[in-house]
């Protein structure tokens, strides 16, 4: 991951607002400026296009999560199972943090429009797995896990339900009666319950108890 400065990093929050909003084709590099406070040129210089910008977006994000992601399975002071629980809550508090980056993302893989981003997506999910195979095979040499687990189906069932519930949190509020809950009291509520959910099924799906 390059090391982006803090004015890089502010730009790269703005755009990712547009990119979520109107698309990448709709987004405009003057728009993008206007929203992070700087000048056309100050974004030719960090970046030098607004498609290198949209790579420097998944670059940053994708790299800060498997960077996260190495130093938790890196810890010694958790077992197996605290590893994927800790890596659950990162997961969930990652896409309620960064919830136009998700739309920016999820638009991408349906589309396939950027090559080179299509690229990055896949190398950033391959060397994540790789990181979680890691992982259930700590949990499978302690006796923790059980031998036969399907890891893509199982990272789905944590991407695909937050993803969901998290696209969807205007519907799930109302159905759920909630309307009377704040922004942060909503995503604060929405971690609770996500985190106890998936560690449910995670742990139905990864130990040998009932």
């Amino acid at each position: 991951m390059a090391d982006y400065n803090e004015k890089q990093v502010h730009i790269i929050k703005a755009a990712e607002i547009h990119f979520a909003d109107k698309g990448f084709e709709g987004s405009s590099v003057r728009d993008i400026a206007e929203t992070a406070g700087v000048n056309l040129a100050m974004i030719s210089y960090y970046f030098g296009s607004k498609e290198k910008l949209m790579e420097a977006m998944f670059d940053y994000r994708s790299a800060s999560f498997t960077l996260q992601l190495e130093n938790m399975i890196q810890n010694k002071d958790l077992d197996p199972m605290q590893k994927m629980e800790t890596l659950i809550d990162q997961y969930i508090k990652k896409l309620l943090n960064q919830q136009c980056f998700h739309r920016v993302m999820t638009r991408e893989q349906m589309m396939h429009s950027n090559p080179v981003i299509v690229q990055r997506i896949l190398q950033m999910k391959k060397n994540n797995q790789e990181l979680i195979q890691l992982l259930i095979k700590e949990g499978q040499k302690t006796g923790q896990f059980r031998k036969h687990i399907d890891i893509q189906l199982m990272m789905a069932t944590l991407v695909g339900t937050v993803g969901h519930v998290v696209s969807t949190q205007h519907f799930y509020k109302i159905t759920s009666n909630l309307e009377a809950m704040s922004d942060d009291e909503l995503q604060k509520h929405l971690f609770k319950k996500l985190s106890t959910h998936i560690k449910a099924l995670f742990k139905a799906i990864l130990t040998n108890e009932d």
